[in-house]
């Protein structure tokens, strides 16, 4: 009997991986694809790492491609635009060991800043995509790309989507294969891609997705399913679980391959029903080629172009049940810095400063929503340096007097050091708050080069985010303890109002950092207490104002950072050793 295991989607890919004899594997955290990289230190046989950003984790993986061997990028959907630069040349180089770039959208906005659908790269660079829609597909489909990859001399994507990466079903184990490594051959007609070679790959390129274009029409995992022909749908990945669940004796067909489409396959399934439906999450990808085919369906019109899909939005779209309900819906909570979160020390005393911050991608852009209300903008990662730059050069140092860059430690180190080099080099005059709470906090705790560890938990020299800023030729570099609001305080106006670039690092580990620890807690001398309310002003969780107006402690939240005593000038709030 096969050996069976329950497996979430990410979990799955990294074992689909083991078993295809993947021999590399880079990434950068990012909800939701983070834990395959968590999953494929699992397996010794396959090198991981985290890189400094999404751009680097494909060049490692396109140079150990070129190598020999079998390897992979893991990213989420906003993560591929910062890939997009070396994917769309090695479309053109295509591979000597298989290579795969993991892709998790994330329809609903779990967890990002924008929708984005990754069939819409995969069409512009010329790369297949594949799409499962559960756990044993996205371990079956993960092997099937390295496959298809040197078959067709291609990098492939692998789509997912945060519901995929995040469910779970029973998968079968199976054995690891070892492929032979592939010989390096100097071939500089496809591996470098200057203009005159580029050329003659783009024909190489465009004859090979014609051909995958033709056998996509018998690939097994673009099956049909004919039942029911009154009623037909095309659908992939998790809508296809919907269709199933809504309508199990509708005739279906099931596209694994969804990009490039097998056109013959599509004209043969529509011709067979009577109502031909898209099921498609996102943009009307599959339907715009249908329809540009002369064929008639429908798709969008029934739908939505925003947010994550569902079985009973089939009910109520194509059955006019209204009768169906989402999940109960819970009270409101809204999102909210941890107790003891440097964060929130920092952004207390921005406010108290009247302050703005160009914001950043991390569990700092949670500064601003109430009652911290500091941050003002949030682009992507590294932006918020840039974004500071661009505003004094439009309107001149005074403007960003009352003005700073907030980002963090792992965000500095993928693109913020890329920003503050512009601002250095082209002589700005802003305050950059570094935000270094020693790990990437907002996926889970992930390392990076200024931690001193590894994916594979190897222990290594931590670079020094001081002397990088130093090293840009940045004069005022200063580091001050988070939780020391008076000279965080005293720091921040010094530096706000200097003419010249500054960059202050704001220090203390995340509160949930593991291997934490706390000596303190807080607690309330309520006949002390004036109910003036400036300890609730940060809004930590632990501190609760009760109904006579008097403060209390939940010792059950209180990590003793002692935020709140600092604000008390009663002496009502006390710290006490655990």
């Amino acid at each position: 009997m096969a050996n069976k295991e329950i497996m979430l989607g990410n979990a799955a890919i990294a074992r689909g991986a083991y078993e295809a004899g993947v021999k590399v594997s880079a990434a950068y955290p990012g909800t939701p694809s983070t834990e395959i990289s968590e999953n494929i230190i699992k397996y010794p046989e396959i090198y991981a790492e985290w890189s400094p950003n999404e751009k680097v984790a494909a060049e490692v993986a396109i140079g150990a491609s070129m190598a020999g061997v079998r390897a992979m990028c893991s990213m989420k959907h906003v993560g591929l635009n910062v890939a997009s630069d070396p994917l769309y040349t090695a479309s053109y180089i295509g591979v000597t060991g298989g290579l795969l770039a993991v892709v998790a959208d994330d329809p609903g906005l779990y967890s990002s800043q924008n929708e984005q659908d990754t069939r819409l790269i995969g069409r512009s660079a010329h790369i297949p995509v594949l799409e499962p829609s559960d756990s044993q597909e996205a371990k079956d489909f993960t092997k099937l790309a390295f496959e298809l990859s040197e078959k067709y001399d291609t990098p492939v994507i692998l789509r997912t989507t945060t519901r995929l990466a995040h469910s779970q079903c029973q998968v079968e184990l199976e054995d690891r294969i070892e492929p032979d490594d592939k010989p390096y051959e100097r071939t500089v007609s496809k591996n470098v891609m200057m203009p005159g070679p580029a050329k003659g790959r783009h024909v190489v390129v465009e004859n090979r997705e014609k051909q995958l274009a033709e056998d996509a029409n018998s690939l097994e995992i673009n099956r049909v399913e004919m039942n029911d022909t009154r009623l037909g749908f095309i659908t992939s990945g998790i809508p296809y679980e919907y269709v199933k669940e809504v309508y199990p004796k509708a005739s279906v067909l099931k596209l694994g391959l969804v990009y490039p489409l097998p056109e013959k396959l599509i004209r043969d399934f529509a011709s067979k029903v009577d109502r031909l439906i898209i099921f498609e999450e996102l943009e009307p990808f599959i339907e715009t080629y249908v329809r540009s085919w002369g064929i008639k369906c429908e798709g969008k019109e029934l739908f939505t172009l925003q947010g994550e899909y569902s079985a009973n939005m089939l009910r109520r779209s194509l059955m006019n049940d209204m009768t169906v309900s989402d999940p109960a819906q819970v009270p409101a909570r809204p999102p909210i810095l941890c107790p003891g979160c440097p964060h929130r020390s920092t952004f207390h005393v921005l406010k108290k400063l009247k302050i703005h911050a160009a914001g950043d991608i991390g569990c700092y852009t949670l500064g601003a929503v109430s009652p911290l209300d500091v941050v003002d903008t949030t682009v992507c990662m590294g932006a918020s340096i840039s974004t500071l730059h661009g505003m004094e050069k439009a309107k001149g140092k005074d403007y960003i007097k009352n003005w700073v860059a907030v980002i963090g430690d792992s965000t500095f180190m993928h693109t913020g050091i890329n920003s503050l080099e512009n601002m250095a080099y082209n002589q700005s005059t802003g305050t950059v708050l570094i935000l270094d709470n020693s790990t990437t906090g907002m996926t889970g705790h992930q390392d990076h080069a200024a931690t001193g560890k590894t994916l594979m938990g190897k222990e290594v020299p931590a670079l020094s985010i001081y002397k990088i800023c130093r090293s840009m030729n940045i004069e005022n570099v200063v580091e001050v303890n988070a939780f020391d609001t008076k000279e965080l305080e005293r720091v921040i106006k010094e530096e706000t109002a200097r003419d010249a670039l500054s960059v202050i690092i704001v220090c203390a580990p995340c509160a949930l950092l593991k291997g934490q620890v706390f000596p303190n807690k807080v607690r309330s001398i309520p006949e002390k207490c004036k109910k003036c309310g400036m300890c609730l002003k940060p809004g930590c969780p632990a501190v609760i104002k009760q109904a006579d107006g008097t403060i209390k402690i939940d010792d059950t939240l209180c990590n003793g950072c002692g935020l709140c005593t600092q604000l008390c000038n009663f002496g009502a709030l006390e710290t006490y050793k655990v």
